[in-house]
Order: C-alpha cells, then sequence, then structure tokens
C-alpha cells in the first residue's frame, strides 16, 4: 500500500478490510490432472452439479460445474469474492439460475472451499493464474472457446487481470461490486505491485493469538455483524451466513484471509488494468451498506465498452433481487451479441 495510506481503526481502509474479512456466498494433460474433488469433513458442496478438482502448479483447484453442453451459449465462470468466508455459495443464484441454460462453472480459489488452503504466499499473481487455469480447464472440455465471466468484489481484479493477459480468452466481464473504484482511486502503481502491509500481516499472524483471532473474526455473531453491513440491512440470507460458519472451520482457512486483511491481495495497478480491458465490461452494484463508493467509475463511463446498472440493494444485488439482476446482466450479453 502506498506510503500515503495509513492503516489505524478510524481509516476507511482498515474497516473495509475488516468488514469485507467476514461478509462477504477424467482427463489428464502434461502436468494438470483432473479428478472427482474430495470431500471435506466438514463441508457440504455450495451449489448443485458436481464438484470437480483438478491439480497443477497452484495445488488443487475445486470447482463445480452444471448445465447442458447441448446449447450454443460460451461456458459461465463464477468467481466468489475473496473474504474469510469465501465460497461458491455466493454465487449459488447465478449458478442455479444459469445451469438451466448453459453450462456454469462455479471455482472456488486457492485458499477457499475444496481448494487448497495451505500456508503459502497469497498474492493477485496466484488468484490470476488460478483463473487463468480455471479457463484452460474449461476450454479442455469445451474446446477453443471464449468464455463469459462474472467475478465478485475484490476477485473483479483478479479476473480483470486474468482477462488483459489473455483477452481471446473471454467473451464478456461482469465486475459485480468490483473494488478499485472508490475515492482512493485512481491506482497506478507499479506493475503487479500490492498495497500489503508486512507489519500489518506480522501483527494477525502472531503464533498466540492468530487462530484466536480468526475464530472470533467468524464467529456467528460476527459474520451476521458483517453480513448486515454487506446487505445494508438486518435481512441477510440465512443459508450463506449458516455456509459461511461451515467453511470457515476447515482447516487452513485462515491463511489466505490474514493476506487479504493486510492489503496483499489488493492491487497497486488495477486502474491500469481495468483500462486495459478490450472486451465488453459490466459494471453493476448496490446502494446500501458498507460498499458503495464507485465515484471513480465516472472515469470509465465514456468507454464504449464498459456499462453500469445500480441496484436498490446492498453489495450482493444477485440475492435480493435475483430476476432483475439475470435480466439486466441478460440485457448486457445481448448487447454484446449484436
Amino acid at each position: 500500500m502506498p506510503p500515503a495510506i495509513r492503516i489505524r481503526a478510524g481509516n476507511p481502509v482498515y474497516r473495509s478490510a475488516v468488514a469485507l474479512a467476514v461478509a462477504l456466498p477424467m482427463a489428464t494433460v502434461p502436468g494438470c490432472a483432473t479428478v472427482t474433488s474430495s470431500p471435506s469433513p466438514l463441508l457440504p458442496d455450495a451449489v448443485s452439479g458436481e464438484r470437480r478438482a483438478f491439480s497443477g502448479r497452484l495445488g488443487v483447484l475445486s470447482y463445480y460445474v452444471a448445465g447442458s453442453q447441448a446449447t450454443d451459449a460460451p461456458p459461465l465462470l463464477l468467481i466468489h469474492s475473496i473474504n474469510a468466508a469465501g465460497s461458491a455459495y455466493e454465487v449459488r443464484p447465478l449458478h442455479e439460475h444459469y445451469r438451466t441454460q448453459r453450462t456454469v462453472y462455479s471455482m472456488e480459489l486457492p485458499g477457499f472451499g475444496h481448494s487448497d488452503r495451505s500456508d503459502r504466499n497469497y498474492s493477485p499473481r496466484l488468484m490470476t493464474d488460478a483463473i487463468l487455469e480455471m479457463v484452460e480447464e474449461i476450454r479442455r472440455r469445451h474446446g477453443p472457446v471464449a468464455i463469459d465471466a462474472l467475478a465478485l468484489s475484490l476477485s473483479s481484479e483478479f479476473l480483470a487481470r486474468a482477462a488483459s493477459e489473455a483477452p481471446d480468452r473471454f467473451r464478456s466481464l461482469a465486475l459485480v461490486s468490483p473494488t478499485g473504484f472508490d475515492k482512493r482511486a485512481p491506482w497506478y502503481g507499479p506493475d503487479g505491485g500490492t498495497r500489503g502491509k508486512r507489519w500489518l500481516y506480522n501483527t494477525f499472524t502472531v503464533g498466540l493469538w492468530s487462530r484466536p483471532f480468526f475464530d472470533f473474526l467468524t464467529s456467528r455473531r460476527s459474520v451476521r455483524f458483517f453480513l448486515e453491513k454487506t446487505w445494508g440491512a438486518r435481512n441477510i440470507d440465512e443459508g450463506l451466513l449458516e455456509y459461511d460458519l461451515l467453511t470457515t472451520r476447515d482447516p487452513g482457512a485462515h491463511h489466505a484471509v490474514y493476506y487479504f486483511v493486510s492489503g496483499y491481495l489488493f492491487s497497486a495497478d488495477i486502474t491500469r488494468v481495468y483500462e486495459s480491458l478490450p472486451m465488453p465490461v459490466w459494471m453493476s452494484h448496490g446502494v446500501r451498506g458498507d460498499f458503495t463508493d464507485y465515484r471513480h467509475k465516472a472515469a470509465f463511463a465514456g468507454r464504449p465498452n464498459w456499462s453500469f446498472d445500480v441496484f436498490q440493494t446492498g453489495a450482493l444485488p444477485h440475492f435480493e433481487v435475483p430476476d432483475v439482476f439475470f435480466a439486466r446482466y441478460d440485457a448486457f450479453l445481448r448487447r454484446r451479441e449484436r
């Protein structure tokens, strides 16, 4: 994080990081084996369909696949947000709706769900590479087709970077409540740089209180509190709450989270990455809760490949107004096809 940004309890960077930490639902090829994902002893399936996994240089990456391949529509990739309870459950309404129309893939990023949760360096590079590997997994099943992809919150940064590096792999992008557009933007830092603070990471990972702090952060009371801040209302999705509590109890659940709350998963160059995107981009967000500052989207309003929708909801509009959300997203996809 640039020196001008200091993380204190009263600073919006700190508040956003801590709030997001819990709020935000068998072919073999060289070097990469696809297998049926081994079930966690604690964690049930987040969405319907088949849960699968493949092993590569990033460890085991888990995903769900559902829907029919007998359609002209390209595959749809859904990517959950980054937080202490991140999982494919956060895209559940989208997954269950679009599986009736096309093949849908809902992946679990490194450090989350049934994917590898080992103690390692979690970075935008790791997350971007995971998305690119997932896209190659899809292409092994469907052939060389460009896909539609949708990501939530901070994962929008990883999806955007993947698309900027492999634009021929993506037909369109949908960014739901994306980071990098608030009053601190624009971000034109070093290429590939992050906003991480080593001292903050070291504080979170002191052995004496590392796991107890995570347990406090992911207690039922804390998770409900921060989901209410995400919704901007007390009427949250109870199924997401219950799944959050399960996924945070899996072994290794805290490793990626501490990189997140220390700023290491936020890109210092993300404005430049967003500006480089050549394909159609749909950005949407809500107006309630803690995640409503998107003032820098005005800088993208004149770009012909960008379009925007605002929902009278919190940060996860597809949970609150699913039919409206689906209609707006479908309209974006139809415009792209003209």
